[in-house]
């Protein structure tokens, strides 16, 4: 199968989680309360979009007791109300592709602030679409390869309805349509298997390179747009 897995960027959305893991938690918390408030329910069972949050929720290691705890909240309030869901699109330094998606309750705070991120650090805040087509959405589950079988785990995966699956020593990326996630997900599951991560991602259909002091300035601009509230997911091209 293809060797395109970009664990080098899962691992850093990773090592920041155990950084910053309250962050973490309020982040994911409003993505539940805004599914609980479009889907009309707080049941998984019958909430499609609630239960892909509770799955990235448990893989980001939040404790049932606040997931529950979260969608109760939701039930009884309608503060998630004000939330939008906005993407963002944009040049990094060197050209780099950028995608930020959102929640916010001020579109004009949110984008002011990623507009100021951008142009610290040598890029520019696009308009919509100018770097969404270098991406595609696919479902992407990170099984940590320690004690499991690589043979095993691709077979099982591409029974399950994987659409790809690549290995390195450390971890299993499995690949699926992004209609397939949930099915690919819950059936893997069903195996026995837990995810390191597991979330639809926009993955870039080719990868760029930066020179050291680039460098420096991509990865300053990231932490500025992880570290901001309203900034739920940040994908991009750079070959890490």
């Amino acid at each position: 199968m293809s060797g395109h897995s970009k664990w080098s960027t899962i691992k850093r959305k990773k090592e920041k989680t155990d950084g910053q893991r309250a962050k973490i938690f309020t982040k994911i918390g409003r993505e539940i309360a805004v599914a609980v408030r479009e889907g009309g329910s707080g049941d998984p069972a019958s909430n499609s979009r609630l239960k892909d949050v509770i799955s990235k929720a448990k893989a980001n290691n939040v404790p049932n007791d606040n997931i529950d705890r979260i969608i109760k909240k939701a039930m009884g309030e309608t503060s998630a109300d004000n939330y939008e869901s906005i993407q963002y699109e944009g040049y990094g330094p060197g050209g780099i592709a950028v995608i930020v998606e959102t929640l916010t309750d001020n579109r004009n705070r949110t984008a002011g602030d990623l507009r100021h991120y951008f142009d610290k650090f040598g890029g520019n805040l696009g308009t919509t679409g100018c770097v969404s087509y270098m991406f595609a959405k696919k479902g992407v589950l990170a099984l940590d390869a320690e004690g499991l079988d690589e043979d095993k785990a691709m077979e099982d995966a591409l029974e399950a309805g994987a659409s790809d699956f690549s290995a390195d020593s450390s971890v299993y990326v499995v690949y699926t349509g992004q209609e397939d996630f949930a099915a690919v997900r819950d059936d893997l599951e069903a195996r026995g298997y837990s995810f390191m991560s597991a979330e639809i991602e926009q993955i870039p259909d080719m990868y760029s390179n930066l020179d050291d002091e680039l460098m420096v300035k991509m990865e300053k601009l990231l932490d500025m747009l992880e570290d901001n509230d309203d900034v739920q997911n940040v994908w991009h091209n750079l070959e890490a």
